[in-house]
């Protein structure tokens, strides 16, 4: 069977759409037509796909805002079914088809979390796990507005960060693009005038001749090169050994690392608590954490510490042994696991990180401002050693 998205308009003119699945076009006409409706527009809903389709990934915002509705509708009563299907045709086009595969195998008899499943590109398992959890408990309107809080929060911080450094990453590609136009362009027609003179020319010149001579003359085998190392980096960050080594070499780097330390234990202690609070078993909610943290190092520490939580040890204990989490850690989960208030503090943790990692960032933008000053002065005091040096000299030999 295959599937068509129709708009079309009723008897009173109120305008509908949907998805409609037939045989063919001729047989999804048949059916509006049956329904009184007059066919506006109706189309085949592929799923897409290919090596150079980009746009078939459904985007993180999506599935944020197919969770908070989805949460609103069934708090509200409305069967999932139901809800379901009015989603179907409010989401993205991307998405569309995977609600639809979705609302399908629940009309099988299949379960919310089975079904999602299926589509482990858009639910991380711990989206599953949370919402396996809520239909176990019969809280599903519950757990789906918590995962939905969470979501939102997720997006607001990476919103925050990625606003954070548009102005150094922006002003790092001017330069980088400024310094390619002169490589290419300007240095080789300035330095043509030395080959006019016959003298010897000061090392710092010859550096910077030999160097713009090369980019602009073989500019394609540099770019050639820059993507094949490019390439060569990302397919060894796919292998254990390279993603280890990368993941560890960004955790020591000097500013950028601290960043990324406290970005990731930000989402660590965050879905962690959201999954206790849940009801998923701690040892479960840390295995299910560490296939989505996202980094290699944190993924072995959480390897061994989920084996010696199952052992009976206790789960502060355990994070203390490992390296990569910062002693407030496992201290404020002693206090939760004391308390009994684990899913609170966890929850409190990722918002000290939080906070703390976006006050690192805004100080890191701003002291790339006077960085990037220096940068560009000592470019300009490298060009006029190399370039106008050599012009005075041979002015004064007149």
């Amino acid at each position: 069977m295959q599937r068509f998205r129709f708009r079309a308009r009723s008897k009173e003119g109120l305008l509908r759409k949907g998805i409609v699945e037939a045989q063919s076009v001729a047989t999804a006409a048949e059916v509006l037509r049956g329904q009184n409706l007059v066919i506006v527009e109706l189309h085949e809903l592929k799923a897409g796909g290919g090596l150079f389709n980009f746009g078939n990934k459904v985007k993180f915002d999506d599935v944020v805002n197919f969770t908070r509705q989805l949460s609103t509708m069934i708090g509200a009563g409305l069967p999932l079914t139901d809800a379901l299907s009015i989603l179907q045709v409010q989401v993205s086009p991307v998405m569309q088809v995977q609600i639809a595969e979705v609302l399908k195998s629940i009309e099988g008899g299949s379960t919310l979390a089975n079904a999602l499943r299926a589509h482990k590109d858009t639910f991380s398992p711990v989206y599953v796990a949370l919402v396996a959890a809520g239909e176990a408990a019969g809280v599903l309107d519950t757990v789906l507005a918590r995962l939905a809080d969470n979501l939102e929060k997720q997006r607001e911080f990476r919103a925050k960060t990625k606003g954070a450094l548009i102005y150094p990453v922006v002003v790092l590609i001017g330069m980088m693009l400024v310094a390619g136009v002169m490589m290419i362009f300007v240095l080789p027609k300035m330095t043509l005038m030395y080959q006019d003179f016959n003298v010897e020319l000061p090392a710092v010149t010859k550096i910077l001749i030999g160097a713009s001579n090369l980019v602009s003359r073989a500019w394609y085998l540099v770019i050639a090169g820059i993507m094949g190392a490019g390439y060569a980096l990302q397919a060894w960050r796919k292998t254990k050994l390279g993603a280890l080594a990368i993941d560890k070499f960004l955790f020591k780097l000097p500013i950028f690392g601290k960043i990324k330390m406290m970005t990731t234990m930000a989402e660590f202690t965050r879905t962690l608590a959201l999954l206790v609070s849940a009801g998923v078993a701690l040892v479960e909610a840390i295995r299910i954490v560490k296939d989505v943290v996202g980094n290699t190092v944190m993924h072995n520490a959480l390897e061994v510490v989920a084996g010696e939580v199952e052992k009976g040890n206790a789960l502060a204990v355990s994070l203390a042994r490992q390296e990569v989490f910062p002693m407030i850690v496992p201290q404020m989960v002693s206090v939760g696991e004391q308390t009994g208030k684990l899913d609170e503090i966890l929850t409190r943790v990722a918002g000290y990180f939080e906070v703390e990692s976006e006050h690192a960032i805004k100080n890191l933008s701003s002291a790339m401002e006077p960085i990037i000053m220096v940068i560009l002065g000592l470019g300009v005091g490298f060009l006029v050693i190399a370039i106008v040096v050599p012009i005075y000299n041979l002015t004064s030999a007149f």
